[in-house]
């Protein structure tokens, strides 16, 4: 038999097992629902998941954007690097070619993104942090290419 201070023990364990099982299960959740950001040309480099949706984002290239029924493709470029998206639905409303977006999906076996989602910007002063300093440090990168002898 169990004296007091045993069974208060026992209680004890058994709370903080359960407690590390649901920390464990909401941290499994989160993970799970975390979606990291990359640029045209970390997806060119290779850093993008092959397996796992993330989101792309920079600027729709003039002149790229092609509908079919309800699927549009279009290249999404950080003036360094570009990356051809599919997407099936309804664009936004200010979803525009030379403008800023950020897509959400996938790349399927040939390197092309399959969004699941398509965000604009909302108006002419705005663009994702992200997107906005992948555009900055494409830049950069191109002008110091173009600036060596």
């Amino acid at each position: 038999m169990m004296s007091k201070r045993q069974k208060r023990f026992a209680l004890i364990g058994a709370g903080l097992i359960v407690i590390a099982a649901v920390v464990g299960l909401v941290l499994n959740a989160f993970q799970s629902n975390l979606v990291f950001f990359f640029t045209p040309t970390q997806v060119f480099k290779g850093e993008a998941p092959k397996g796992s949706a993330f989101r792309i984002g920079g600027m729709v290239k003039d002149g790229s954007l092609v509908q079919h029924d309800m699927t549009h493709e279009f290249i999404v470029t950080d003036n360094e690097q570009e990356v051809a998206v599919s997407f099936t639905g309804l664009l936004p409303d200010l979803f525009k070619e030379g403008r800023g977006v950020v897509a959400q999906g996938r790349l399927d076996g040939a390197g092309h993104f399959v969004a699941s989602e398509v965000l604009a910007k909302h108006d002419e002063n705005y663009m994702p942090p992200e997107a906005k300093a992948a555009m900055d440090e494409a830049a950069m990168r191109k002008a110091a290419k173009t600036v060596r002898p």
